[in-house]
Formats: C-alpha cells, sequence, structure tokens
C-alpha cells in the first residue's frame, strides 16, 4: 500500500511553489464530516502556510461526494480561480454504491482538468473502513487535505509555466 510508504504530510517544502496571489476553490463533501472537516482543515492550514491568503480561498459545501464535480464546475464557471480542490471521503459499503460513486468522481475530476484550463485536484479518500478514513485526514498516515493542497500548489505553477 502506497500510504504505508510515505505519510500524506509528508512533502519537500522546497520543492512548493508559493501560494502567495493564487486564488483557491475548495469544494467539501458533507457526508463523512467529522474526515472531511479534517481533510478540510488541513488543506486550509497548507494553504495559509504557503502564502495563500484567507480571502482567496472559497469553500462551498455539497451533500455528498457524487456532488464533488457539480460544486467544482460551478466554482470554476462563476470565479476566477487559479485551482479547485475537491474533497470528499467515501468508504466502502455492503453495496456496490462505493464503486459507482468513485469511479463517478473520479471521471468527473479527470472529465474537468481535460475540459478547464486551470487544475482540479482528487482530495477523495476511497477506504474500506472509517478507521483507514481517519488515519489519513489527520491520523497516523497524515492528512490528505495536506497533500491536495500542496498537489494544488504544484500544478497551479505547472500550468503558469505553459500558459
Amino acid at each position: 500500500m502506497a500510504t504505508e510508504l510515505q505519510n500524506l504530510s509528508s512533502y519537500d517544502h522546497s520543492s512548493t511553489p508559493s501560494g502567495e496571489g493564487k486564488k483557491i476553490g475548495i469544494v467539501v463533501s458533507e457526508w463523512n464530516r467529522p474526515v472531511t472537516s479534517s481533510l478540510l482543515e488541513g488543506a486550509l492550514q497548507t494553504l495559509l502556510r504557503f502564502g495563500v491568503k484567507q480571502s482567496d480561498i472559497i469553500v462551498e459545501y455539497v451533500p455528498g461526494s457524487f456532488e464533488l464535480t457539480y460544486g467544482a464546475k460551478k466554482l470554476i464557471d462563476k470565479k476566477d480561480l487559479d485551482s479547485v480542490i475537491v474533497i470528499g471521503c467515501v468508504i466502502q459499503g455492503e453495496t456496490p454504491h462505493f464503486t459507482f460513486v468513485c469511479n463517478s468522481v473520479t471521471q468527473g475530476v479527470t472529465e474537468l482538468n481535460i475540459v478547464h484550463n486551470i487544475p482540479v485536484i482528487f482530495g477523495l479518500l476511497t477506504t474500506n473502513t472509517l478507521e483507514q478514513a481517519k488515519a489519513r485526514a489527520g491520523g497516523r498516515h497524515g492528512n490528505k487535505g495536506d497533500e491536495a493542497a500542496i498537489t494544488a500548489l504544484k500544478m497551479i505553477a505547472l500550468n503558469e509555466k505553459y500558459k
């Protein structure tokens, strides 16, 4: 398992671009809120640490993970943003619902990245258990929200390099 090899909150500070002057949208699922709130907090703290102003971060909530791509599209269409991060948590259950939601969000984020000229960052936890989700939302494996924020800054820099 890749997470066993690296803490999600461990990154090389020297290779992370500054977020100064950047505007970032974050769309957060209300489903599994204790987990998504921790992921959001990790993303916010990391963006602020790297120079993004609080006033340049827009946070919107959607009911569940399936709605993340619609929320991201709305932010892209109506706001002048450098990146959008989607944050959600889907935990495996007894039905195929998990697979359908995870596949839909993955495909939706991929499509948004292809169609729009700003990076949309995949911050969706797809775990088998609540314990695994908690371990990746500020627990022993770090915080996927941190990783999503760092990814956003790095992808903004890549996007700017090739404008």
